[in-house]
């Protein structure tokens, strides 16, 4: 049985790469810095944001960015600009949970990009078994070792967990670690042929249709 399914934030669970891409072009205007292009910022998507930042922006002061960057975040999570969960995607996860599974969310964000997504209030609290992220991860996306400590602290097998993401990066982890892997088009970022050097058990185009899929790998012999 697949008893864990895990779940990438970004263009995954929330569609964030538009308004990312926003965020960003204002954080660096406040830090007067010239905006970015949509390419490069499509082309480095599924980076951890300062990693990208130094492609996104050659030259940037990152220390200067990324004060910035928490003040532009909390403005835009305070206003519902950012990090929505849709009700569909809500109710899929709750069908997942229902079916005995643990849902658990997986991200390359640092702490201070999902503390508000931790929050008791947050429409996700409660649904999710436990949140991994680059402050309580020692390695990162596209490492295997990404999933170190949720296999570690889970005891669960590679086999018993899936894990759902957008990007060739999380393909590449998801097979490394030996977990299935379901890959969400729904962001129209990424097409199926940008899979094609990764192993694939489903491809989605709505986060909704993760439970069928998930429901359909069961069926299969491991």
């Amino acid at each position: 049985m697949i008893r864990a399914v895990v779940v990438d934030m970004d263009d995954t669970l929330c569609l964030t790469e538009a308004v990312c891409f926003e965020l960003e072009n204002e954080v660096l205007t406040r830090i007067g810095r010239e905006p970015m292009s949509r390419g490069v910022h499509m082309s480095t998507w599924g980076q951890p944001l300062l990693d990208a930042m130094t492609r996104r922006s050659p030259g940037v002061d990152l220390t200067a960015f990324a004060a910035a960057y928490q003040v532009v975040l909390r403005e835009y999570v305070g206003d519902g600009r950012l990090d929505v969960v849709a009700p569909e995607n809500l109710r899929a996860l709750d069908e997942l949970a229902a079916e005995g599974r643990s849902v658990m969310l997986l991200t390359s964000r640092t702490e201070g990009e999902v503390e508000h997504l931790l929050a008791p209030d947050h429409v996700l609290a409660g649904r999710l078994s436990a949140v991994y992220h680059a402050g309580n991860t020692r390695f990162g996306k596209p490492d295997a070792r990404a999933f170190d400590e949720l296999l570690a602290a889970t005891g669960l097998r590679p086999r018993q967990c899936l894990y759902v993401g957008d990007s060739p990066g999380d393909a590449q982890a998801a097979n490394g670690a030996g977990l299935r892997f379901i890959a969400s088009l729904q962001s129209g970022v990424r097409r199926r042929a940008d899979f094609d050097a990764h192993h694939v058990d489903a491809f989605i185009d709505a986060f909704p249709d993760l439970v069928g899929a998930v429901a359909r790998l069961d069926g299969q012999s491991p």
